[in-house]
């Protein structure tokens, strides 16, 4: 039976990257033949110590608590097939880890999801950003077998440094995700729903005076159901906070009308591989997200979902699905199945499978 090891940041469950690039995957890969070890360095405790401001003594224990924990990790390579890795060994600029990982001669895969050659630092670290090396990305591409990128943009980056450069999307379980079409009258306001997380709730805030314009506009009442670790101040609009958990967080989404994914156009966003739409689209809510990056590939204006730039872009969208039930359905309709036939786990689980036999038979002599 071959032998995988997943080398990641966060525990089982806890990181969106994690549980939807890999370990939603891993009772079919089970299933399908191979044996699966999980590895990571960030419990359940450091977390509340590892995004807050300062405490710089209890971050140091983090530090080397971790280092010990995954110099330890890296001996578990020789007994495996194969290794992937998600992102980073360690969150410092090293890279030592990485090279001890491509020296045990075990294949590596290495998977990203976000431009993480650009220097991207949470607001609780700041003062430590000059731990970060971001560039280290350009030493630790050559050092795998196969690169796994989740979009385009994404691989076309990786493509300087690896000869061998599959995109694989961020996908929806759709087991998990059971399309929710909205089904008759509708007593109350509509909900503009958004999900996210503290680091991306800056997106959120900067779309707060469209909002609060669409809303003296619009002769639909709606209110903003905000899905999140920290509540939303939404400076005049109706907000509803809802405490992210992914325990809930399918729940909390099925109550929405509209889906939005708001965010800043730049190179970092290019990177983004567009999960909140397709969270939305994968329970058949229509949505609007911006017309940038990865959202065009995922989004065909008017036939699955629509897209917006310019405030008023976004107004005329938001306005039209808040006064049209017929449209919210069939956009909410054409988003399920672009989720299903392109951007589900049902989709792409058999691609993973077959590069992991490719890199295996490969080593073979």
């Amino acid at each position: 039976m071959p032998r995988i090891l997943f080398v990641a940041a966060h525990r089982p469950g806890r990181s969106p990257s994690q549980r939807y690039r890999f370990e939603q995957f891993i009772p079919y890969w089970e299933a399908h033949g191979f044996q699966v070890t999980t590895s990571w360095i960030i419990d359940e405790e450091d977390d509340a110590i590892f995004y807050q401001h300062g405490a710089i003594w209890p971050k140091a224990r983090i530090y080397l608590k971790s280092y010990k924990r995954r110099r330890s990790q890296v001996d578990l390579a020789a007994e495996h097939d194969l290794v992937f890795l998600q992102r980073e060994t360690f969150m410092t600029r090293g890279t030592r880890f990485e090279r001890m990982l491509a020296e045990t001669g075990v294949p590596m895969i290495y998977d990203f999801d976000d431009a993480i050659w650009m220097m991207n630092v949470s607001e609780g670290n700041r003062r430590l950003r000059w731990l970060k090396d971001p560039k280290k990305i350009e030493r630790i591409l050559p050092l795998a077998k196969l690169v796994i990128a989740g979009n385009d943009f994404l691989a076309e980056y990786a493509e300087r440094f690896s000869s061998r450069v599959h995109v694989i999307p961020t996908v929806i379980d759709t087991d998990q995700y059971q399309a929710e079409p909205e089904q008759g009258r509708i007593d109350g306001p509509l909900v503009i729903g958004w999900t996210g997380s503290r680091t991306t709730i800056p997106h959120l805030q900067a779309a707060v005076p469209m909002l609060k314009a669409l809303s003296e506009r619009s002769k639909v009442p709606f209110i903003l159901r905000v899905i999140c670790d920290v509540p939303f101040q939404g400076g005049g609009l109706q907000v509803e906070n809802r405490t992210w958990s992914s325990a809930t967080e399918v729940e909390d989404l099925k109550g929405i009308h509209i889906g939005i994914m708001p965010m800043e156009e730049n190179e970092w966003s290019r990177g983004k591989c567009g999960f909140k739409g397709l969270q939305y689209m994968g329970l058949a809510k229509p949505v609007v997200l911006q017309d940038h990056g990865v959202s065009r590939t995922i989004v065909q204006h008017e036939r699955n979902g629509m897209l917006a730039s310019t405030p008023e872009q976004w107004i005329h969208s938001l306005s039209h699905l808040l006064n049209d039930a017929d449209l919210r359905r069939d956009l909410g309709s054409a988003a399920r199945t672009t989720v299903e036939e392109q951007y589900s786990v049902r989709a792409w689980r058999d691609r993973y499978l077959q590069l992991f036999n490719e890199l295996i038979s490969e080593q073979q002599p």
